[in-house]
């Protein structure tokens, strides 16, 4: 008996990134997909084993289970949301998300695709995500959510076409890629920016901003912020030197990989991300409510 339990724990543990992964790509929340993960242990610890043939495929299909019912009451709440709503920023350089080796990988857990998902169905969600970030074949995926194939094929065609049909209207004005720069280039522009950001210098900052730039701060209503994304390189530059000074004071400021991309921590207080396009700040994204850095500030106790 011991062994046998000692075999499906062993079951469930090697399965726990996957759905963990699964469910945050789903929910754009850490502690929602924490709670999936749970409710899915709860359920495969009363569930008869002898019934189950790929343990693997079970646990996937009932955390994407209970994802779609936790969305389904998501979008109520998030309705109701005080501000801009961004996903929970969760660290990825320990795999806690999976690999992200390649680009697509890194996207599939970027804060810009997050947001964008929240546009789909919550089953066009699911399909979307195990397609592309898991790469399951529409069949398994069939199996996974007791749809056809064919419905499957149609659900991804959509979902993807609406993904694809966004980020064209976005870069509508920007025919060349959005600028990449490596580690070395970009701290060295991050630093430049925060110390004209910390020093006020307008001006400079300005110089550093391209015009049509975003700047976009959950609070949640737990911690001022701005209600709706600032626009604009003049009102970006004032609004981020008030932020900086506010909230980041003195704080500690440390670098790190938060959802696939380097990302700036002030302490545990705030979480910012910095997107460039051809050498200048296009768009930045901070995250200041507590309950979302909930989940990052214990990856960061045990890092």
């Amino acid at each position: 008996m011991i062994t046998h339990i000692t075999a499906s724990d062993a079951d469930f543990e090697e399965n726990r990134p996957r759905m963990f992964g699964i469910a945050y790509r789903m929910l754009g929340s850490a502690a929602e997909a924490e709670d999936a993960v749970q409710e899915a242990y709860l359920r495969w610890a009363s569930a008869d084993r002898e019934e189950i043939e790929h343990p693997g495929a079970w646990l996937a299909k009932v955390v994407t289970n209970l994802c779609l019912n936790t969305l389904t009451s998501a979008r109520v709440r998030r309705e109701a949301y005080v501000g801009p709503w961004l996903p929970e920023p969760v660290l990825t350089g320990d795999g806690t998300l999976g690999p992200l080796e390649s680009a697509e990988q890194r996207d599939s857990v970027s804060m810009a695709l997050l947001v964008l998902l929240e546009q789909l169905t919550p089953v066009e969600r699911a399909v979307y995500v195990l397609r592309e970030a898991f790469a399951y074949s529409h069949r398994e995926i069939a199996g996974l959510l007791d749809l056809t194939e064919a419905n499957c094929r149609q659900l991804y065609r959509r979902a993807a076409g609406r993904v694809a049909a966004e980020r064209a209207a976005e870069r509508a004005a920007e025919p060349e890629r959005r600028f990449e720069p490596d580690p070395e280039r970009w701290q060295s522009l991050v630093e430049t920016f925060m110390t004209a950001a910390r020093s006020g210098d307008l001006a400079r900052l300005e110089g550093m901003l391209t015009a049509d730039v975003r700047f976009v701060s959950d609070g949640g209503g737990v911690v001022n912020a701005a209600l709706r994304p600032i626009l604009g390189r003049e009102k970006v530059a004032r609004f981020a030197v008030g932020v900086l000074k506010k909230f980041a004071g003195d704080l500690p400021v440390s670098v790190a990989e938060i959802n696939g991309v380097p990302a700036l921590l002030f302490g545990e207080t705030a979480v910012l991300l910095v997107e460039f396009e051809n050498g200048l700040v296009s768009g930045l994204s901070t995250v200041l409510n507590p309950e979302k850095l909930e989940f990052l500030q214990r990856q960061l106790s045990h890092s």
